[in-house]
């Protein structure tokens, strides 16, 4: 059994904008995903969702199985235990998410408190484990959020997650504002702890490269929907949907002259998820749009070994993997240059 499950998941906020569409995902114990997209493409949301986070009013639908128990399914109670002992969420930028006016042991020590029972001299042992764990002195648990650097608030918001030893640990955008030399700590960091506690983790970044060294899988989001999903580096290096194509293009390869000083962009922006444009969504954008793409919204399709992709020109149902017709020309035509 798959340590989460999402089957069929729809996300519609109050007003009909569906910001997530039907998405399917696995993730098995010890393994890390990825979840990349421009901004406004459902990461957030889609995280959000799998622990029942989102503002009143929202809508959502489908399974969450976590550990084969569905979260969307939780009684309150049941949904506010499983938010620590089963999953959490090391949340982008920590100086927001931490209380300024409190000091960060009694920060990191409240939901071991509330949720494992702990005594408060339990409870302080523990939070000189986790501080010492993720590479900060015990004796830190005195300073407040101001008093530590970005790197080491980061930190402190991952031993946070830790916590009361989840099962489950979702990263958005967990480095976005921190210099490339800590980043890659952090990441680091991060890619340890999975492997030592056996952790299952989703994390969400606008950075393909991060994804693809950081992950063992990777799915790419587009207007709410999963079009590509592979192995990260096979997805990273010869992505096989038009997007997620221009999505790796925009970053520069290093030792690759021509990919450095021109990187590959995308004209315009993600569609509004109130406004979607009929068919494919994406075909407004396509470098190789086909007339039938503004009717035809086509289901993820096998696109290679342990990959799918949500696209005419990749594979068929019938034939998994294979392209037919003038389709490889025209893919060729519109791979990004590279290295």
């Amino acid at each position: 059994m798959s340590l989460l499950e999402v089957r069929d998941l729809t996300v519609t906020y109050a007003g009909g904008a569906a910001a997530v569409r039907g998405v399917d995902l696995r993730l098995d114990a010890g393994q890390k995903l990825g979840l990349a997209g421009e901004s406004g493409c459902g990461k957030s949301t889609l995280a959000l969702a799998l622990l029942r986070l989102l503002p009143s009013g929202t809508r959502v639908t489908g399974e969450v199985l976590l550990d084969g128990e569905d979260v969307l399914a939780m009684k309150w109670g049941r949904v506010r235990a499983v938010r620590w002992a089963g999953a959490s969420v090391v949340f982008q930028g920590a100086m927001h998410s931490l209380n300024a006016v409190h000091r960060i042991g009694d920060q990191i020590a409240e939901p071991i408190l509330l949720h494992r029972k702990a005594t408060p001299a339990g409870a302080k042992r523990k939070t000189g484990e986790l501080l010492e764990q993720v590479g900060l002195p015990a004796a830190r648990a005195g300073a407040y959020p101001h008093e530590l650097s970005g790197g080491q608030r980061q930190r402190v918001m991952i031993a946070m997650a830790l916590a009361c030893d989840p099962r489950l640990i979702i990263a958005d955008e967990p480095t976005t504002a921190l210099d490339v030399m800590i980043q890659a700590q952090i990441l680091r960091l991060i890619e340890q702890l999975v492997a030592d506690q056996d952790l299952g983790l989703i994390m969400i970044s606008h950075d393909l490269a991060v994804l693809a060294d950081t992950c063992d899988r990777l799915a790419v989001m587009y207007a709410g929907r999963v079009v590509e999903e592979g192995p990260a580096a096979k997805v990273y290096e010869d992505a096989r949907h038009p997007y997620a194509k221009a999505l790796s293009a925009a970053f520069p390869r290093i030792g690759d002259p021509a990919s450095r000083f021109a990187p590959q962009g995308l004209a315009g922006d993600p569609p509004d998820p109130a406004a979607l444009p009929s068919g494919c969504t994406f075909h407004p954008r396509c470098p190789v749009a086909l007339e039938s793409c503004a009717e035809q919204d086509p289901a993820p399709r096998a696109a290679g070994p342990e990959r799918r992709a949500a696209c005419v020109l990749v594979g068929t149902p019938e034939s998994p993997g294979e392209r037919t017709g003038q389709e490889p020309e025209a893919l060729e035509e519109a791979r990004p240059s590279t290295p």
